[in-house]
């Protein structure tokens, strides 16, 4: 996979578009209307048969292997009329025929790489050898591949959703825009909300991991809570590069980073003693167990280690919309979700096979020989950096866009007061981070909390609850008359309002509704057992003697 994919080449997936780049993200019709359902289905229907029409004439497939060492994607951008971004354009005068070019130039990536950017995961991997160590080998692996169908499950849907509603017209861009479309302004809210509270923790438990790090490069020298305030500031200072355009490739580094942290970390458990300080349990034989029978609410927070592996979901829709044919999203997600599960669930046993009940959630921060401590901690804190500077900008343009511009009327961040407001943002979203990370200095149960709370909802609960409310309009369709794009308000023969609409909704695919029903109540009892465990244990630990306290000197590892 060493090559610079076509995502890359135009633009990345993982990188919001330039506001200067984006329509209104629920665009007027002609009539002054907003879309509705059935205009988004008509347009994307069109879509779809524009992309089979280029698929069979432009058919430049080289290959499975070839696509993914060098993707098939590389298209050049079409040039637009848009004003740089440094020049401050705020005329906001971008005609429909503009706007669609622009939607179709930034479909560029192929699936090889968009299977290249669902693998960039930083939490996954590492936390996998503590999640088996808290269930054993049995439940671990049974686990592991459950949550695999179910996130692939999960991915289907959200791809099939996308499929409908799509187009170059009517592009969606978030999950967010998804759910609007299905469930209208309250759920984008939601969606929103989770995707912010996500991304900030997630940058309080890379300044929190980080920390950890540089306190065992110090050999505990160094006060803990300043520890956490170096990467905090370096954190505010990065994340003030507001387009992270030509910030790809560096982001690409840090996956190469986290393959030689997870190879050395695999050679040094193998060769090397475990970190029995790190651990808190004096010296013994290694004892691995095939089911670990701890308290229900440990092995509910080493379950919920494994959901980060498959956290993805969240930009699955960026993904597909950056695709230059997005009906192959499915291959892109399949081939990634069991390279996840082969490549993630074998460093996980190997670890825990030679760790056992000593390995730490932080798998490289429980190599007992400094040297190799150091050097892993030193690559890792690298790509650690790296991730939570493409977080907190993601997640400050999120806060920014939804609630400061969309709520309070904020300038936009095209011009030059927005601009300022946007790096006092980052300042304080940084310092929220830190916050988080001081105040709750316990990695294994803050990161069990954010999957129960967030990812597990993006990926396991919304898929099927959106799919239900997908499933339920578009039946409902049957009984209106025939959609007219000059007159799109005129097809509807009743009202949600009225019991008539809710019967025809209602009255198919009886069995397909009443699954993903029973799949969303399953997830969201899953996710609320999750979160009181989570935080159970947070209770428990800060209740602990010898326990790291919240702003203290003493690290978690030490």
């Amino acid at each position: 996979m060493a090559f610079k994919p076509a995502a890359i080449q135009g633009h990345d997936p993982r990188v919001p578009i330039p506001e200067k780049d984006l329509h209104p993200d629920h665009p007027i019709l002609a009539d002054g209307t907003e879309p509705n359902f059935e205009t988004y289905l008509y347009y994307a229907k069109q879509q779809r048969e524009k992309e089979a029409a280029e698929s069979k004439s432009d058919d430049m497939e080289r290959g499975f292997w070839a696509n993914i060492l060098w993707g098939k994607g590389g298209e050049k951008l079409a040039p637009t009329n848009f004003a740089d971004e440094k020049k401050g354009d705020t005329s906001g005068s971008v005609s429909d025929g503009e706007y669609r070019a622009a939607s179709s130039a930034l479909r560029t990536a192929s699936w090889g790489s968009v299977f290249y950017l669902i693998t960039t995961d930083i939490l996954g991997p590492y936390t996998n050898p503590w999640a088996f160590s808290q269930v054993g080998y049995g439940p671990g692996v049974a686990c592991f591949i459950a949550f695999a169908i179910m996130a692939a499950y999960g991915g289907l849907l959200l791809w099939y959703m996308f499929m409908k509603l799509d187009s170059e017209r009517h592009p969606l861009r978030s999950f967010g825009d998804l759910a609007y479309r299905i469930y209208g302004t309250w759920f984008r809210h939601v969606c929103n909300i989770l995707q912010s509270l996500q991304l900030v923790i997630n940058v309080g438990l890379i300044i929190l991991s980080n920390g950890q790090g540089l306190s065992q490069m110090s050999k505990f020298k160094l006060c803990f809570s300043v520890c956490n305030i170096v990467w905090m500031l370096a954190g505010m200072l990065l994340g003030q590069i507001r387009t992270l355009r030509k910030f790809g490739w560096v982001a690409n580094l840090s996956i190469w980073l986290n393959v030689i942290t997870l190879i050395i970390t695999m050679g040094a458990v193998a060769n090397t003693p475990p970190n029995y300080a790190g651990a808190n349990l004096p010296p013994g034989p290694v004892q691995t167990v095939a089911i670990n029978n701890l308290p229900f609410e440990d092995q509910l927070n080493g379950i919920m280690q494994m959901v980060f592996s498959y956290g993805g979901a969240m930009i699955f829709i960026e993904f597909m919309a950056e695709m230059r044919r997005p009906m192959d999203f499915w291959k892109a997600m399949a081939v990634a979700q069991l390279f996840i599960t082969i490549i993630y669930m074998f460093f996980g046993l190997f670890v825990y096979s030679y760790q056992g009940q000593f390995v730490l959630n932080i798998a490289n921060q429980g190599i007992s020989l400094y040297s190799l401590q150091t050097a892993t901690n030193a690559i890792s804190l690298t790509a650690g950096v790296i991730a939570a500077a493409l977080y907190g900008n993601i997640g400050v343009k999120v806060i920014y866009n939804n609630v400061f511009v969309e709520l309070f009327r904020a300038p936009p961040l095209t011009v030059k007061s927005g601009k300022y407001l946007f790096a006092v943002s980052i300042v304080v979203y940084w310092a929220l981070a830190f916050i988080i990370a001081s105040a709750i200095p316990q990695f294994a149960a803050l990161s069990a909390l954010v999957a129960a709370v967030c990812i597990f909802q993006f990926s396991y609960t919304f898929p099927p609850f959106m799919l239900l409310g997908f499933m339920m309009q578009n039946t409902a369709l049957s009984g209106d008359k025939p959609y007219d794009a000059n007159n799109p308000h005129n097809s509807r023969v009743d009202t949600w309002t009225d019991w008539s609409r809710w019967r025809r909704a209602l009255s198919r695919h009886l069995l397909i509704n009443l699954w993903n029903f029973i799949l969303t109540l399953a997830c969201l009892a899953t996710a609320v057992l999750a979160a009181y465990s989570a935080i159970k244990t947070i209770v428990t630990q800060f209740n602990t003697s010898g326990s790291a306290t919240s702003f203290g000197c003493q690290s978690p590892v030490q």
